[in-house]
């Protein structure tokens, strides 16, 4: 419930991204907000009142004369009920009169009277979006402090293909949760590792864990929403790139080493979240291993690099984060592995409380002790963790 207690205003206009609206309106909702949907004539054309009332709970507000509210002001009072007011879709007649400080129908009358911030949802023909007149409006709509997110390009209903798709709206619900996520990490260069690595034995068998990667990719998806430039390293998992992270897809731990230490010395903050194997098999087949060749075949095991020891001991290397996934006695080891290594902070686990599930049992150590988080989601505990490493490293 990541939007729990915002009040939102979600504007829709006329277009035929308005059938996205209603998704939109539904995931809000999913993740706790209270949303008040107020449309445009013309968004009426395309996807009916009757279909944002029933899924908002909430009547749907078009005429600015609705009598339904007593003071006739439902450009006042709806606007400054609201935490956020996002207008999705939002088309090109409709940004070219706020740019322009119309007030002609509820919504843009809402819009100028806003107290709070607005975030547009552009959808329109690619050439609409091309033309001067509309990339002028967006500029000016910029310079005013009104936040932009998309379009996209891609197939559009007209038949075309480029720029003017409205982001869809699994990116649109990111964006409005971004909004509200503390920049505390502002300006920061994160790298992050995650996910396991592969060690193979021969072309089809290989060594590897259970790590799902959902933790890393968590803390990568809540540093990116903290303001960071986030690379994540990732390991083979099945799992999607967090929006806005650049990921570098590896599978063995040598592979993860040359890719750490190549971006290493231009991070500000390295964590280590990946399961890196340990041993890597020295004399892996070239090809498959077959049982009728005579019985069960020697393999030799030799030590795979220790990332994350290799980029603590950088000279001005970036703050270092570990991970210490146990399995008993997580204080003791995990403080006895952030003392080897020389890092600030580590994050400790027990592997029965985190390891491929969606949720996680967390302490952090460091300089001043340990810190039990209260076991939650992987995600809502990246949040916190986030926001402790953002602390030590004075970012906030």
């Amino acid at each position: 419930m990541e939007l729990n207690g915002k009040r939102i205003v979600l504007g829709v206009t006329g277009g035929i991204a308005a059938y996205k609206a209603a998704e939109l309106l539904r995931l809000l909702v999913k993740q706790g907000a209270d949303v008040q949907v107020a449309m445009t004539e013309g968004a009426t054309r395309f996807v009916t009142p009757t279909t944002f009332q029933a899924l908002s709970g909430k009547p749907v507000y078009v005429d600015q004369w609705d009598a339904r509210m007593p003071n006739a002001m439902a450009h006042i009072d709806l606007s400054r009920q609201a935490d956020l007011i996002v207008v999705a879709p939002a088309s090109a007649d409709f940004m070219a009169r706020i740019a322009n400080g119309m007030a002609d129908d509820l919504l843009a009358t809402m819009v100028l009277a806003r107290d709070c911030p607005l975030l547009l949802a552009p959808a329109m023909n690619r050439q609409m979006w091309e033309n001067p007149a509309t990339q002028r409006n967006v500029a000016q709509l910029v310079t005013d402090g009104i936040a932009m997110v998309g379009p996209a390009s891609g197939v559009q209903a007209c038949g075309e293909t480029g720029p003017g798709r409205m982001l869809e709206p699994e990116e649109l619900l990111e964006a409005v949760v971004d909004f509200f996520v503390p920049k505390v990490l502002a300006g920061r260069r994160l790298l992050i590792t995650a996910g396991p690595t592969f060690e193979a034995i021969d072309p089809v068998r290989g060594i590897t864990n259970l790590s799902s990667g959902r933790m890393g990719y968590a803390i990568a998806r809540a540093a990116r929403q903290a303001g960071a430039e986030v690379t994540l390293v990732s390991g083979p998992v099945a799992l999607a790139a967090p929006p806005g992270v650049e990921r570098i897809d590896v599978r063995s731990a040598l592979d993860m080493h040359a890719a750490v230490m190549a971006r290493a010395t231009t991070a500000d903050i390295f964590i280590a979240v990946a399961a890196v194997a340990d041993y890597r098999v020295a004399n892996a087949a070239e090809h498959k291993l077959k049982k009728d060749h005579g019985g069960v075949p020697a393999i030799e095991l030799v030590e795979n690099p220790d990332i994350l020891a290799e980029v603590a001991a950088l000279a001005d290397g970036p703050f270092c984060v570990g991970f210490a996934a146990e399995s008993q006695n997580l204080e003791a080891y995990a403080q006895a592995k952030r003392h080897k290594k020389k890092i600030p902070l580590i994050v400790g686990n027990l592997i029965q409380d985190g390891f491929g599930g969606d949720d996680n049992r967390l302490v952090l150590f460091d300089d001043q002790g340990s810190h039990p988080l209260t076991p939650a989601s992987k995600s809502a505990l990246a949040t916190q963790l986030v926001d402790h490493i953002a602390k030590l490293t004075g970012s906030h």
